[in-house]
């Protein structure tokens, strides 16, 4: 039974007849008191109920009502009703145990999707994988390691994929988010549909709106053509939003409209789209912190963090660095037509005792890089240092003492720039950071370079 706790007549009835079509069993009442008397009897599925009710608008019964059903059910999901102007009261029921929220007027499809990612969310443990029944699932053998930890995390990949659940991936750069996103795609009931990835911190606030939503012949200079979107290209597939804490203020309201509605606006036309996405959001910044700071709105954050998976650096999981470094191996062998390496316990040893800020993205590095300098079939401990003392003395180069950290991170940028001759993807390869990550240094430093790739 789903109950519905709401003082409008008109969206009780409107409610009851949305979820008995879509095959639930509704009851409504149409008061705090009402709904607690019903729950002390029997135990509902899920709730949905609004935060205003007769006596109040400010939603301090709502919230208080809801404060009661966590106490009385805390197992059982409750979704928000909120006018969209009053979004700062769904916030509040959130950070008091809420499962998600939607606005008036609500979006049918939305709402249905809430339902059910919440009732198939409800009492599923979650679990660890062993790696043989990971690598039977798809993408899954992509991710390399077979740690606690990273196991952990294919566990709850798996548990959650099948669902539409928003969920919001966390880790250092070069941790595997992106591997994770299209893991969780893949496993999904969207498998078949596009898998459309955009990364917010390469994309400029000007480019926004039509980048996302798409743009009518004429809607702006040099718009020659229609243009669709990213949204309408990922209808009914995953839309994966990598580094959206980059994402600046006035672009987060936008993104959170479509988000909320699962509708958008193409520049150049008036007449809204519908569009069926689920939306899978990364970052390597602390986005608790940013709402603190006032640099994040916390309606979204709690719009795309519904599930929230964070990716442990490299560091971390020490005993999956072997597999990697053999997979890379593997990998650079196919690719050069040339025989696999092997390591030697010392090497190993010597790579399980890096820091590698880069995470696995340097690793990756590291070894592809030696391979094709030793030309060894063996690699040794000391290979790999000759690499590293290499590349540590190409990144600093020399008369860098006494520079801040800023400074010799400027000097790094512009030896590495001069190196490889201004190629951003060989510039961004050899410090182990994201072309994206490279871009927002060069507008820090305020650095021009002839982008060759």
């Amino acid at each position: 039974m789903i109950l519905i706790v709401d003082d409008d007549a008109a969206v009780r009835s409107s409610l009851t007849f949305l979820l008995k079509r879509a095959g639930h069993e509704p009851q409504a009442v149409a008061t705090p008191g009402e709904a607690l008397e019903l729950i002390r009897r029997t135990t509902p599925l899920l709730i949905l109920m609004d935060m205003n009710f007769t006596l109040t608008t400010s939603g301090e019964e709502g919230l208080l009502l809801l404060r009661q059903v966590k106490i009385l059910t805390p197992g059982v999901p409750v979704i928000l009703i909120t006018a969209w102007g009053s979004i700062s009261l769904a916030v509040q029921g959130m950070q008091n145990g809420a499962f998600d929220f939607i606005t008036k007027p609500w979006n049918n499809h939305a709402l249905l999707n809430s339902i059910n990612t919440a009732i198939e969310l409800t009492g599923q443990k979650t679990g660890p994988l062993n790696r043989t029944d990971a690598d039977k699932k798809a993408g899954f053998d992509k991710i390399i390691g077979k740690s606690d930890a990273l196991m952990n995390i294919l566990g709850t990949v798996s548990r959650i994929a099948p669902t539409n659940a928003p969920v919001l991936i966390t880790g250092e750069s070069g941790t595997g988010k992106e591997l994770v996103a299209e893991a969780i795609h893949e496993n999904s009931k969207r498998a078949g549909k596009a898998f459309v990835k955009v990364n917010l911190g390469g994309l400029s606030h000007s480019l926004f709106e039509s980048e996302m939503f798409g743009h009518k012949k004429g809607a702006f200079t040099d718009a020659f053509t229609d243009r669709s979107g990213r949204f309408e290209i990922a209808d009914k597939g995953t839309i994966f939003l990598d580094e959206i804490g980059e994402l600046d203020l006035s672009c987060q309201v936008k993104l959170l409209r479509v988000l909320q509605d699962q509708t958008f606006e193409v520049l150049g036309d008036s007449r809204p789209r519908k569009t069926d996405v689920r939306v899978i959001s990364a970052t390597n910044r602390n986005l608790g912190e940013m709402v603190a700071d006032r640099t994040f709105r916390e309606d979204l954050f709690y719009r795309i963090n519904l599930i929230t998976i964070h990716l442990p650096p490299l560091r971390e999981r020490t005993e999956d660095i072997p597999l990697l470094a053999a997979y890379f191996a593997g990998k650079q062998a196919v690719n050069s037509g040339r025989e696999k390496v092997k390591f030697t316990p010392g090497a190993i040893a010597y790579l399980k005792n890096q820091p590698y800020p880069g995470n696995i993205r340097e690793l990756k590095n590291l070894v592809e890089r030696t391979i094709l300098v030793s030309e060894k079939t063996t690699l040794e401990a000391a290979d790999f240092e000759m690499q590293n003392q290499n590349s540590r003395a190409n990144k600093t180069g020399a008369g860098l003492s006494g520079l801040t950290l800023d400074e010799i991170e400027k000097q790094t940028i512009l030896q590495a720039i001069e190196k490889h001759s201004g190629n951003v993807s060989h510039v961004a390869s050899v410090l182990g950071v994201s072309r994206a990550a490279l871009y927002r240094r060069l507008e820090k430093y305020g650095i021009r370079i002839n982008k060759t790739s």
